[in-house]
């Protein structure tokens, strides 16, 4: 899969068990492969391009795709071993108010490279069925990652899976990654490592009311954000400032929509655990001020081994794809708002039985 904040290609070769209804997983080999400068280039530019250009691209990036699964495979030596590839691709467009969420990379060009049976178009039958499409990764959450309350994804959006019942319901809280980085650019570095930048500031309690009378935030759930509507919500905004101190107000931003969340749907057990992954896991100074704000209501945070972080959504979506195939439920109409829970994906079937 490709996140929103353009840090590269994750690929992630899990083996995933199921005994009467629990669900395992082993992560096996992993990497995330960086993006040249063209395709980066190229992925930046697909809101300008026209009908032509997109659908060649789509091509495109899909046989890029089974290009990068075949070499991935090739450096790992596990040949004849994988059985299902689950692609996610790289979300260009999100409207779930118009029944259409679109992810750049077509299956059957990465089943055509391949020769192996693939798992695409993950939201569309959720979208089609009314819902958001998104979040998609409590089905995991539920079934990988059942000991833990709460798990929030620090990615180009955060997103929080919470307690609902016997199952789970998530949403997008705000804007992050792709912030912090946009505000780490104009320094000429990648990210904020560790959050040195954001250490240095203060937050700016005028600007912080200001991103926060965002609509959004208001919205009942379920409720997802898309990639363009976050940008142009909050990226106008972060100015006028010392970069230190945009960096964080923003980092604030994030740290009290997890905490809201967390108040709006509260958990009534003695241990109360928060497991966060994704790239934001990585920036200390962000945990150790959402670990401070979040032992004030008795939720301790954790963050689990580097796999986990970096590769947890490649993960479920492993899961996604084999529960696809299987012909079993892999998208949560809780969570999404869908007339019904859903089997969702396109199969590209890569070899010929003849």
């Amino acid at each position: 899969m490709s996140g929103s904040s353009l840090d590269g290609l994750d690929i992630a070769f899990v083996q995933l068990e199921e005994v009467r209804g629990k669900w395992s997983y082993q992560l096996l080999n992993a990497d995330c492969v960086q993006y040249s400068p063209e395709w980066e280039d190229k992925l930046l530019k697909i809101p300008e391009m026209s009908v032509r250009e997109y659908s060649l691209l789509h091509t495109e990036y899909g046989r890029y795709l089974g290009d990068v699964v075949n070499k991935f495979i090739a450096d790992n030596d596990i040949e004849h071993q994988v059985t299902l590839i689950a692609s996610h691709g790289h979300t260009v467009m999100h409207e779930p108010e118009q029944h259409t969420s679109v992810q750049l990379g077509d299956g059957a060009g990465i089943a055509a490279k391949t020769g192996l049976p693939v798992v695409s178009d993950l939201r569309n039958m959720d979208v089609a069925l009314g819902g958001q499409g998104a979040p998609i990764v409590p089905i995991g959450d539920k079934l990988l990652f059942s000991d833990y309350d709460y798990l929030l994804n620090l990615g180009g959006i955060a997103n929080l899976s919470v307690p609902y019942g016997d199952s789970k319901m998530a949403f997008d809280l705000c804007i992050a990654n792709q912030a912090l980085n946009a505000l780490a650019n104009k320094v000429g570095a990648t990210y904020d490592k560790g959050g040195k930048l954001a250490s240095e500031g203060k937050v700016v309690p005028q600007l912080l009311e200001e991103l926060k009378k965002d609509p959004y935030y208001a919205k009942s759930t379920p409720k997802s954000l898309s990639n363009e509507y976050a940008r142009a919500s909050v990226l106008p905004k972060l100015v006028g400032h010392s970069l230190s101190n945009l960096m964080r107000t923003m980092m604030q931003l994030i740290v009290d929509q997890v905490v809201a969340a967390v108040k709006q749907y509260p958990v009534d057990k003695e241990e109360v655990k928060l497991l966060v992954t994704g790239g934001g896991a990585n920036n200390t100074f962000l945990i150790e001020v959402l670990k401070e704000a979040l032992a004030e209501h008795k939720v301790i945070l954790e963050v689990p081994d580097g796999d986990t972080v970096n590769y947890k959504e490649a993960i479920v979506m492993a899961l996604v794809g084999v529960l696809r195939w299987r012909e079993e439920t892999n998208v949560l109409s809780t969570v999404t708002g869908a007339e019904r829970d859903s089997i969702s994906g396109a199969v590209w079937m890569g070899h010929s039985y003849s």
